[in-house]
């Protein structure tokens, strides 16, 4: 986002809540999840604002350095997804400290966490969890813009639909439907979304192939979950997911309930935390990711200030010292300090 002037600044006093951190609640769960599970485990958490993006990789190998190189490991993924290549990333990077990963689901993994899971041996689903497809939608510089003037998200899936619809209800009289088509949505978006189609169908054989060594039954799942259901959303659950061809069972009930504790644990820690000064300026200091193993914790921290810019009928961001943070429980309290990942 562009940086606005000084005179845009909020002219009162930023205050702002901190969330709380509950690192010594949380490492008491992941204690005793490892002892249930008989292996390590990670867990890596988003809000309902964070996604997977490109700094969770080298968050992530933070947390794996401190661990060390092991020979099975679980994965705790909540998460509605983000960017399918940072997932591609993420698999790659788990692939070099463990020969065998196991994913644990017991709620959402949708889109590009979808991705992150298809690269372990086995996954594990509790009664509330769900996979979803991984078709790509696509918010470029020449989208389409709504009625808050920002940028929409152009699916593949919803362009063919369209050409479809019109071909089939023309019939014999059908004419060339871009010539209108492209009068809403510009020729480049159209060919960028195509790119991004052929992309996701990419990345998911991609990461298939760390441990399925059957290329046709990589591709054709690839293929499913980027063409086969009618919603980007739809979710996948356990029975599906077998369908599909993936390894997928029953998450045990003790360690889907000490996931749910964890995930509601998480959910305290992730809450907004923002501070509404008038109506054009506010500052959010919520945590958004969060990445945890035995013994170290770390979340990515926005710290920023909104300004409403009207003749642009947008919001913008200043004084922005959002990063990743480590805490940490030592000598009976909680320590907060800057995990530096670059």
């Amino acid at each position: 986002m562009s940086e606005s002037t000084e005179s845009e600044a909020p002219q009162k006093p930023v205050t702002p809540q901190s969330p709380p951190i509950l690192v010594e609640k949380t490492q008491r769960l992941i204690t005793a999840l490892k002892s249930a599970l008989g292996e390590p485990l990670i867990a890596y958490w988003n809000s309902f604002n964070g996604s997977i993006c490109g700094n969770d990789v080298v968050a992530l190998y933070g947390v794996l350095k401190d661990m060390g190189p092991v020979e099975r490991l679980s994965l705790f993924i909540k998460s509605g997804g983000g960017d399918g290549e940072s997932a591609l990333r993420m698999v790659n990077l788990l692939r070099q400290f463990t020969q065998h990963l196991t994913v644990l689901v017991p709620l959402d993994c949708a889109s590009a966490a979808t991705m992150l899971a298809l690269g372990a041996e086995r996954v594990l689903m509790g009664p509330m969890a769900y996979l979803s497809a991984v078709d790509t939608s696509l918010r470029h510089d020449l989208s389409p813009v709504d009625k808050n003037n920002e940028r929409v998200s152009v699916s593949q899936d919803e362009l063919q639909r369209v050409i479809r619809l019109w071909q089939s209800q023309a019939g014999a009289e059908a004419t060339n439907p871009y010539a209108s088509l492209f009068s809403y949505v510009h020729p480049l978006v159209v060919g960028a979304v195509d790119r991004a189609s052929a992309l996701s169908t990419r990345l998911c054989a991609d990461i298939l192939s760390y441990h399925m060594k059957d290329a046709d039954k990589s591709s054709q799942i690839s293929e499913r979950l980027n063409s086969d259901y009618p919603s980007h959303s739809y979710p996948i659950t356990l029975r599906e997911a077998r369908k599909l061809g993936l390894n997928a069972g029953e998450l045990p009930e003790n360690i889907n309930q000490m996931l749910l504790e964890l995930n509601e644990t998480y959910s305290e820690m992730g809450q907004r935390v923002s501070v509404y000064f008038d109506a054009q300026n506010s500052h959010d200091n919520s945590i958004l990711n969060i990445i945890e193993s035995s013994g170290l914790q770390v979340f990515f921290q926005n710290d920023k200030d909104w300004f409403y810019r009207n003749e642009e009928r947008r919001w913008i961001t200043l004084n922005d010292k959002s990063g990743w943070r480590k805490s940490e429980f030592l000598d009976g309290e909680v320590r907060v300090s800057t995990f530096h990942v670059r």
